[in-house]
């Protein structure tokens, strides 16, 4: 793994510590998120509602709280399609709840992946219509590229909201209210393109509320839109948008709002899930608990039922909705692991082009190759591909490295596909079987190209260069208020040079370590490495350490702990 650390001006690093009186580490780390000018730095550090933008800015929500308000007014039928990841659910679960407040009583469907595809398919407005047509159709987090499904469902006398943050692959629908930063070329909505549809939801929602209040609406002054945020969060950590600006206002209220846990379905998702009440709630409790169970019941069986959970108040139902919910993950796992093992041992059978990867079997379920392709790419450090069977096609998901752009590369590959889209480092593919092998060449070439016949070697940024003894409570503190962590603000990366371990580190459970280090004064920092036992730094000799720091909280005590990413031996 190749270290690479790009220092910022030493000027710059000066002004923000004489202005704003913050150390030199601190602001080397708001500099590489990009806040150069004090006030820019202090908001960052401070991320304050009231610095919301006004919601009417995005075009096409003055519309869309027009037609809401119609509806509301003559107590129409509403009915919510939302997608089945957690965005799509947090969405589903944010505007049904709103609209209950405000007195209507919306449908919602989700999407069941096996039998309905993806976002706003035939097959799911048809089940959406089952129980009568409604007088407006929303949907959510999908349907910016249905132009067929829209003129479908206007062609029925229905009305069509489409709240979505996919790219467009076409001019924006036209028949129907469509919110979405990505599919127009207007400078006014520069500042939403990194929300992800909850983000766009909660717009959507504020501006609503804002106008009913204006009309004295006897409920609207009632709705305190704070107490929602912890749908927003647990959306934009999910989907892994940017957490910069808005997003970052949003995702660092949310957090603590879903920290209290006041809605019982989450709260029994917290528990099956194993986050304690009372603890600080940080990104990776969504990202690695929370999400993955949400996202579980849309993989193998029905997503509606991860929105039931959330708006429900029944103590009862919700113990047992989350027990299915943890149950579902669980085999969700139990199918990744064995689709990873046999990955993993095609991929070493050295039969495959090793630039980019195609991977495909008949037993392997859709619902979960996209974790599968993660795992793979992170491991091999090579694009890849991962396919499942479904029926004619094998359908699934693509993941990339830094450097390569996945979006590009399938470019040059799409008369070989029957659709694709995604971003640079994710997608989505379906190709017909009898094609595979073509698509398989064709991949890695385009792989080849975009490199210039190059293997991409991985690469650990270090965020700043520190001494043991600058790591104390105080750094600690600071890194707090750089919370929280993710997107666009990863988690710092700190080198230590000329390190010398003086005791053997401590292997246990026979693939992790512990280790220590030594600062100032005989202060001993106590680390830990995870999956590394294979790999032992050695003792008596100077070595770099890669680390992150975290707090860690035993015995009723807590202490500071290095968690080791990378060591190699110090240059001099």
């Amino acid at each position: 793994m190749r270290w690479i650390y790009h220092p910022p001006a030493a000027v710059e690093v000066s002004a923000l510590v004489a202005a704003m009186g913050i150390s030199p580490v601190l602001a080397e780390l708001l500099l590489r998120t990009g806040q150069r000018e004090p006030a820019a730095a202090g908001a960052f550090l401070q991320p304050a509602l009231a610095r919301l933008g006004d919601p009417f800015l995005l075009k096409n929500l003055g519309r869309a709280t027009a037609r809401l308000r119609q509806a509301l007014a003559a107590r129409e039928q509403i009915v919510v399609l939302g997608d089945y990841d957690v965005d799509g659910v947090s969405s589903t679960a944010l505007l049904v709840s709103i609209l209950r407040r405000l007195g209507a009583d919306p449908r919602f469907v989700v999407p069941r992946r096996m039998a309905d595809g993806y976002g706003l398919s035939r097959s799911a407005i048809d089940r959406a219509l089952e129980p009568g047509r409604p007088h407006l159709f929303i949907a959510l987090d999908c349907g910016t590229n249905s132009l067929e499904e829209v003129a479908y469902l206007h062609g029925l006398g229905i009305d069509v909201i489409v709240v979505d943050h996919h790219r467009s692959k076409e001019p924006p629908l036209e028949s129907c209210i469509l919110i979405n930063p990505h599919a127009y070329e207007l400078p006014g909505d520069d500042a939403w393109r990194q929300l992800c549809t909850v983000g766009l939801v909660f717009k959507l929602v504020h501006g609503l509320i804002k106008e009913l209040r204006a009309e004295n609406h006897p409920v609207a002054h009632a709705v305190k839109l704070r107490d929602y945020l912890d749908l927003v969060a647990l959306g934009t950590i999910a989907d892994l948008v940017p957490l910069q600006e808005e997003n970052r206002i949003l995702a660092s209220h949310g957090l603590r709002i879903l920290q209290e846990a006041a809605r019982p379905g989450l709260r029994a998702l917290m528990d099956v899930a194993g986050v304690r009440p009372g603890q600080d709630l940080m990104p990776v409790d969504i990202s690695f608990r929370l999400g993955p169970r949400i996202n579980a019941s849309g993989r193998l069986a029905d997503a509606a039922l991860s929105v039931e959970l959330i708006l429900s108040n029944d103590q009862r139902f919700c113990r047992e909705t989350a027990g299915q919910l943890d149950t579902f993950n669980r085999e969700r796992q139990d199918i990744e692991r064995g689709i990873t093992d046999e990955a993993e041992r095609a991929i070493e059978s050295g039969q495959l082009d090793q630039a980019g990867i195609v991977l495909y079997a008949d037993g392997w379920h859709p619902g979960v190759v996209g974790i599968v392709a993660g795992r793979v790419t992170r491991k091999y450090h090579r694009p890849c591909i991962v396919l499942g069977n479904e029926g004619v096609l094998a359908k699934g998901s693509g993941r990339s490295v830094d450097g390569i752009n996945l979006v590009e590369v399938l470019g040059g590959c799409a008369d070989l596909l029957t659709s694709w889209g995604g971003h640079p480092m994710a997608v989505g593919v379906a190709v017909e079987k009898g094609k595979l092998a073509a698509f398989r060449v064709r991949f890695a070439e385009g792989v080849r190209a975009w490199t210039g016949g190059r293997m991409v070697e991985p690469e650990l940024e270090i965020s700043a260069w520190l001494r043991p003894d600058d790591i104390d409570d105080r750094l600690m503190d600071e890194l707090v208020r750089l919370q929280p962590f993710g997107q666009a603000n990863p988690e710092p990366r700190f080198g230590l040079r000329g390190v010398v371990l003086r005791q053997r580190p401590d292997v246990f459970k026979a693939v992790h370590f512990r280790f220590a280090v030594e600062a100032a004064g005989g202060r001993r920092l106590h680390g830990v490495a995870w999956k590394m036992a294979d790999r032992l730094p050695p003792t008596g000799r100077a070595v770099d350490l890669a680390v992150e720091l975290a707090w860690n909280f035993f015995n009723d005590r807590k202490t500071i702990q290095l968690e080791l990413i990378d060591w190699r031996p110090s240059e001099g």
